[in-house]
C-alpha cells in the first residue's frame, strides 16, 4: 500500500529519532511526525512531474512539451555535474548513509528541479498561452502559476525540514533552476521554435504522430471546438 511506512534505521544506530520512509522511496522523515510525513510527500513532487511529462508526451506528442521535458532533463544533468564538482556534503549525511542516490548536497537537485519547472511553466503561461481577453485570463494564469510556485516552495521547505540540505544548498539550487529555466525558454522560444514547423513536416514526425501546437494560443479551446465540429459533421452524415 502506497501510504505504508517502513523503518529505515534504529534510534541507537543513527544517533537521533527513528526515521521511516515512504514505501518504495528513500524519502525519510521522523517517525510520528505528521508535518514531516506531509513534507516528505512534497519531496516526491519531481517524480510526479516526471510521470506527468511522460504521460503528456505519450498521449499528446507536442513538440513544446517534449522540449520542456528535455530542458528538465538537461537541468538535472547540470545539477549532477555541479554536485560532483563542488562536492559539498549534505548536513547530517551519516543519518541517511546508504539511502541517498548522490551523497553531495550542493546544489539541491529537488530545489533546482522545482525552480526550473515553476519558472519555465510561469513564463510560458504568460508569454505563450492566450485563454481569453480580460481579467479571467490573468486570474487563471495567476492562480495556475501560483500553484506551481507554491509547490516549489513546499518542496524546498521539505528538503530543509527533513535535513537533506542546508539553506545555502537550497538557495543555490533555486537560483540555478530559475536561471536555467529562463535561458532554456529563450533558447526554445527564439531559436528552436521557428524550426518546429519543419520538424512537424518530417516523415518520422508523421509516423510518431508528433505535433506542433506552438501556433495555437488556446489549445483547450481549439481542441474543444474542433471536436465539436467533427462530432456535428459525423452526426449529420449519419442522419442522411
Amino acid at each position: 500500500m502506497a501510504g505504508e511506512e517502513r523503518g529505515s534505521c534504529l534510534e541507537e544506530s543513527c544517533g537521533g529519532p527513528t526515521r521511516v520512509a515512504i514505501t518504495l522511496t528513500h524519502v525519510q522523515y521522523p517517525q510520528g511526525d505528521l508535518l514531516g510525513m506531509v513534507l516528505a510527500w512534497f519531496s516526491l513532487l519531481p517524480i510526479f512531474i516526471l510521470i506527468g511529462f511522460t504521460t503528456l508526451i505519450l498521449f499528446r506528442r507536442d513538440l513544446h512539451t517534449i522540449f520542456f521535458c528535455l530542458g528538465v532533463v538537461l537541468n538535472e544533468g547540470c545539477n549532477f555535474l555541479l554536485k560532483h564538482i563542488i562536492k559539498e556534503p549534505r548536513p547530517n549525511s551519516t543519518s541517511y548513509d546508504g539511502d541517498l542516490f548522490v551523497k553531495y548536497g550542493m546544489p539541491s537537485s529537488h530545489a533546482q528541479f522545482m525552480a526550473f519547472f515553476a519558472t519555465y511553466f510561469t513564463v510560458f503561461l504568460f508569454a505563450r498561452v492566450k485563454l481569453s481577453v480580460g481579467s479571467y485570463d490573468y486570474a487563471y494564469k495567476g492562480v495556475t502559476a501560483g500553484v506551481a510556485i507554491m509547490g516549489m516552495l513546499c518542496c524546498c521547505i521539505s528538503r530543509l525540514y527533513l535535513g537533506y540540505h542546508s539553506v545555502a544548498q537550497v538557495l543555490v539550487g533555486v537560483g540555478g533552476g530559475c536561471l536555467a529555466a529562463a535561458l532554456w525558454f529563450l533558447l526554445v522560444h527564439f531559436v528552436l521554435s521557428p524550426y518546429f514547423p519543419h520538424i512537424f513536416a518530417w516523415k518520422v514526425s508523421e509516423w510518431l504522430l508528433i505535433k506542433d501546437m506552438s501556433c495555437v494560443p488556446n489549445i483547450l479551446w481549439f481542441e474543444y471546438t474542433s471536436l465539436r465540429q467533427e462530432t456535428r459533421k459525423r452526426m449529420r452524415f449519419k442522419s442522411q
